[in-house]
């Protein structure tokens, strides 16, 4: 059993189109940004209260970047699995610069294009554990129930 995990999971919608680019090496770095939604309704209003979240994601596989590259588009829903990683730059003004993405490379992991209805969804992969199936992940959000439990 290892000593630690470092693995995320999040389900949610692109922001906007991927970025491309590329390395001197050839390799492609897509990145992109999912936004995940959590609702509730206020105990004392009863009004319902929503509060977003933006996740930066990178993928470090070629062979996952071709594809999020062809088909990933701004809103699309999606299903992510990777690792956090802090980066730190420098910035123009010699100071130090912090951000955390969730980064998918070789076999570590994978994201799942999630349709609507009348669309079919595409599961891509590099690891090698098993992976979700559809029906695993696309619980509708809301059969959550909305009460917070504090």
């Amino acid at each position: 059993m290892p000593s630690s995990i470092n693995k995320v999971i999040l389900v949610g919608n692109l922001g906007q189109d991927p970025e491309v680019r590329q390395t001197e090496s050839g390799m492609k770095i897509v990145s992109f940004s999912v936004a995940t939604t959590e609702s509730w309704k206020d105990k004392t209003s009863g009004e319902k209260k929503d509060r977003t979240e933006w996740h930066r994601v990178v993928i470090f596989s070629n062979g996952l970047s071709e594809l999020a590259e062809k088909y990933l588009k701004k809103g699309s829903r999606i299903y992510v699995e990777g690792a956090l990683r802090t980066r730190k730059w420098q910035g123009n003004d010699g100071q130090d610069h912090y951000t955390t993405e969730i980064v998918i490379s070789n076999f570590n992991g994978t994201f799942v294009m999630m349709g609507g209805s009348g669309q079919s969804s595409e599961s891509h992969s590099e690891n090698t554990s098993s992976k979700p199936s559809e029906s695993q992940v696309s619980a509708p959000v809301d059969d959550i129930d909305d009460e917070i439990p504090f």
